[in-house]
C-alpha cells in the first residue's frame, strides 16, 4: 500500500463528516486537518483521538508499517541494518546504512595479523569518520581478544548469530542482482513479511580485487543491507565507504563541509588564500589541487548551506558581505602579508562588490575549474 496522504486520512475524521466533534481538540491539534496530516507521516498516536473508526486503524496500520525489519547486530558495540521504506533514496531517503563487515576465520595463520589491519583502520571524510562497521568471527576466538575489540569500538558477532539475516548468494552478477531487486520489490511495494528481513552477501576471497570492487559497488547500490567480506583490502574499503557516503544521505539535505578556514602544507605569512562555498564536492575538487600545489596555501570556506558556487550565489548565500563577514570571523589579514583573496571564476561579476567590502585585500578572479588552479598559480608567478 502506498503512503497515505493528509488529505485521505482527513476524511475519515469527524471534521470531514460534518460531526459534532469536529475540531474538538481532544488529540491536542487544533483541527482535523492538522491531525490528519501528522497522523498520514506517523508523527502523532492514533489513540489521541477517541473518534477514529476501525477501518481508518486498520489502514494507518498498515501503511505505517516498516516494509523492512530493522535488525541490531553485533555483541555489545551494536550495529542496525534494515528498516528500509524505499527503492530509491530521492523517494524519501534511505534509513540505515550498509554495513561493510570483515569476516575474520580464526582456523587460518594469519586472523591475528588480518583483525589488527582491521582495527588500525580507520577513513576520514567531509568530517565524518569510518571503519569497519561489523567484525564478524568464524571458529574460536577468546574473551580477551572480545573484550580488546569491545574496547576499541568495534561490533563485533559470531557468524552463526547472522541467522536474521536473508542470505542472497554471490552468484553471477545479474542474477545475484536481479534476486535484490526483487526481494527488496517485494518487502516495500507488497509489504510481503516473507521477503522482510535485512539481506545479507558473502563475497568470498578474489584475488582481483577491482572485479571485486565493481561487484560489491552494485550489491551496495542494488540492495544489500550487509556486505561481509573475507578480503581486507584498505583501498577497497575506502572506495565503498566513500559510495556508501554519497548514497546515505538526505537528498533534501546537501552534503556540506564545515565553514572554516582550512590549511594545506603548512601555511605561514607568506601563502596564498583561496575562497569557495561549503558544498563538499566544491570543497574537495579544491582541496585536491592545493594539496598538490609546490606552495602553501589557506582556503576560506563561507557558510552557504552546502550549496554551489552559482547555486549559492543565486540564493544569496554568497554575497559580498557573507564573504567579508567570514574572512574577518578567521582573521585573515593577521595571518598573511599577501594581502590576496582568490575568488572562484564564476563569481567573477561580484568581484568589485567583494573589493568594497574588503578594501585592506586585492580581490582576485581565480579559476572556473578547480583543476586549472596550479596553472593559475604559476602563470601570475605567485
Amino acid at each position: 500500500m502506498a503512503e497515505l496522504s493528509g488529505l485521505q486520512v482527513f476524511k475519515y475524521l469527524p471534521a470531514a463528516k460534518k460531526q459534532a466533534e469536529a475540531n474538538c481538540k481532544k488529540c491536542k491539534f487544533p483541527t482535523c486537518m492538522a491531525y490528519a496530516l501528522k497522523l498520514a507521516k506517523g508523527q502523532a498516536d492514533i489513540s489521541l483521538c477517541p473518534y477514529i473508526p476501525d477501518e481508518l486503524k486498520e489502514i494507518l496500520e498498515q501503511s505505517l508499517k516498516k516494509p523492512q525489519k530493522e535488525v541490531y547486530l553485533g555483541h555489545k558495540n551494536k550495529v542496525l541494518t534494515g528498516g528500509e521504506n524505499v527503492l530509491y533514496r530521492h523517494d524519501k531517503t534511505f534509513v540505515n546504512k550498509t554495513i561493510i563487515a570483515v569476516l575474520i576465520d580464526t582456523s587460518t595463520n594469519d586472523w591475528k595479523e588480518k583483525l589488527d589491519r582491521v582495527l588500525d583502520f580507520q577513513l576520514t571524510r567531509i568530517e565524518d569518520v569510518f571503519k569497519v562497521d561489523l567484525i564478524c568471527f568464524r571458529g574460536e576466538v577468546s574473551d580477551d581478544i572480545l573484550e580488546d575489540v569491545e574496547q576499541k569500538g568495534f561490533a563485533w558477532v559470531k557468524e552463526e548469530n547472522l541467522s536474521e539475516l536473508c542470505e542472497v548468494k554471490d552468484g553471477s552478477l545479474k542474477e545475484t542482482v536481479d534476486e535484490l531487486i526483487e526481494i527488496r520489490k517485494k518487502a516495500v511495494i507488497e509489504k510481503d513479511e516473507n521477503f522482510s528481513n535485512p539481506v545479507l552477501i558473502k563475497l568470498n576471497y578474489d584475488k582481483d580485487i577491482y572485479r571485486l570492487m565493481s561487484k560489491a559497488s552494485v550489491y551496495l547500490c542494488k540492495y544489500a543491507n550487509v556486505l561481509l567480506f573475507e578480503n581486507f583490502n584498505e583501498a577497497l574499503f575506502s572506495t565503498l565507504m566513500t559510495l556508501r557516503q554519497n548514497i546515505y544521505t538526505d537528498p533534501q539535505k546537501p552534503l556540506q563541509v564545515e565553514s572554516k578556514l582550512y590549511e594545506f602544507n603548512n601555511p605561514d605569512e607568506n601563502s596564498l588564500v583561496f575562497l569557495t562555498t561549503n558544498f563538499a564536492l566544491t570543497y574537495f575538487a579544491v582541496a585536491n589541487e592545493l594539496e598538490a600545489l609546490n606552495r602553501s596555501a589557506y582556503l576560506v570556506i563561507t557558510p552557504s548551506d552546502g550549496m554551489s558556487v552559482l547555486t549559492a550565489w543565486s540564493a544569496e548565500k554568497f554575497t559580498a558581505q557573507i564573504v567579508a563577514k567570514t574572512v574577518r570571523k578567521f582573521n585573515i589579514a593577521e595571518k598573511v602579508k599577501n594581502k590576496k583573496i582568490i575568488i572562484p571564476g564564476l563569481l567573477e561579476h561580484i568581484r568589485d562588490e567583494i573589493q568594497e567590502e574588503l578594501p585592506e585585500f586585492e580581490i582576485v578572479v581565480g579559476t572556473v575549474e578547480a583543476y586549472q588552479t596550479a596553472n593559475f598559480v604559476k602563470f601570475l608567478g605567485w
